[in-house]
């Protein structure tokens, strides 16, 4: 598959999440809205699995049916009551698959091509520290939201004398370690 028409089918498949999300704003064009991101899903993974940068098909399927087991047991073992505390759960894996991803590319840039140990280019570097930081929060965030679906936390707000400060001080710590 040529690099244009790879670049076509993920700009197509882009299009069908960005209008999937907008269809899944409301009940009504809801059923649209997943149709939407099932196609836009499917290219992306038939588009993914048609590059010649694929080394082994067999980690793929080995990964497909270790992760589609695991959410049939899932699937079969969760009340639909506890969907939420589901959802903000698999979203923390989500900012943590983020901050692995940054960490792996930071430690082995060769692998994601964005340059060798010790020479990555500003842009990768940038983008790296924003997916380690906002995947951090993302974590930490969607941990906080299961244990307040889950009656775990108070869901009551932690406030306390310093907060903005802090907030402060731990925002410029993320772009000074970032930079």
């Amino acid at each position: 598959m040529s690099e244009n028409l790879s670049a076509f089918l993920y700009l197509v498949a882009s299009v069908c999440f960005i209008l999937s999300l907008r269809g899944l704003s409301s009940p009504e064009s809801a059923r649209n809205g997943n149709i939407l991101g099932m196609v836009g899903m499917a290219i992306a993974i038939f588009t993914t699995l048609a590059s010649p940068a694929v080394l082994s098909y067999t980690t793929i399927i080995v990964g497909i049916l270790i992760g589609g087991a695991i959410g049939t047991v899932i699937a079969l073992k969760i009340q639909m009551t506890a969907l939420p505390q589901l959802v903000a759960a698999f979203h923390s894996l989500v900012g943590l698959a983020a901050v692995f991803v940054a960490g792996a590319a930071l430690y082995s840039p060769g692998a994601y091509g964005i340059g060798t140990a010790g020479n990555i280019g500003a842009a990768s570097l940038i983008e790296m520290g924003l997916g380690v930081a906002i995947g951090a929060i993302t974590f930490t965030g969607s941990l906080i939201a299961f244990g307040k679906l889950q009656g775990i936390v108070s869901g009551t707000p932690v406030r306390f004398k310093g907060q903005h400060m802090l907030n402060l001080a731990i925002g410029i710590a993320i772009v000074v370690f970032g930079v």
